[in-house]
């Protein structure tokens, strides 16, 4: 079994990584990708201040850096949790926008299943575009959304 973790370093992220490994009953036989995307930092042009030369370039190397530190720590939640019981695990930082970069990282890996988190924001989060919700409704395969309870 193919499983893609999606992760953005939230406690509803860090929560799905946990629920994934609680269900997963033959480790052994799975393949577990954990994945992070960012997102570029845009150039307003109505911009009250300018800004520094590579501002930019700066905010997108942090965003890079922390989504990296995101999957690296999922990634060792899964490998603890599950490696003793022979899980593969692998882990990707892509840049895009997220929803669609996860919908593509499924389709071109073949997931059996994608794994993430719900913020819960229901009908407001849905409505302002939720990646969870998109996912779901645009996945090539099975998808996990897993809620904190204590949320």
């Amino acid at each position: 079994m193919r499983i893609l973790i999606a992760t953005d370093g939230s406690t509803y992220s860090k929560r799905a990584v946990e629920e994934c490994c609680r269900l997963l009953a033959h480790p052994a036989e799975a393949e577990i990708k954990v994945m992070s995307v960012f997102e570029h930092a845009y150039v307003l042009m109505a911009e009250p201040v300018a800004m520094p030369a590579g501002f930019y370039q700066e905010l997108d190397e942090v965003a890079k850096e922390r989504a990296g530190e995101f999957v690296t720590e999922a990634a060792d939640t899964v490998s603890k949790s599950l490696n003793a019981r022979g899980a593969n695990v692998s882990s990707e930082v892509l840049e895009g926008t997220p929803a669609q970069r996860i919908i593509e990282t499924a389709r071109e890996w073949n997931a059996d299943v994608i794994v993430v988190g719900s913020h819960g924001r229901g009908f407001w989060g849905r409505l302002l575009g939720s990646v969870s919700d998109a996912v779901v409704h645009h996945a090539p395969c099975s998808v996990l959304v897993v809620r904190d309870r204590e949320a």
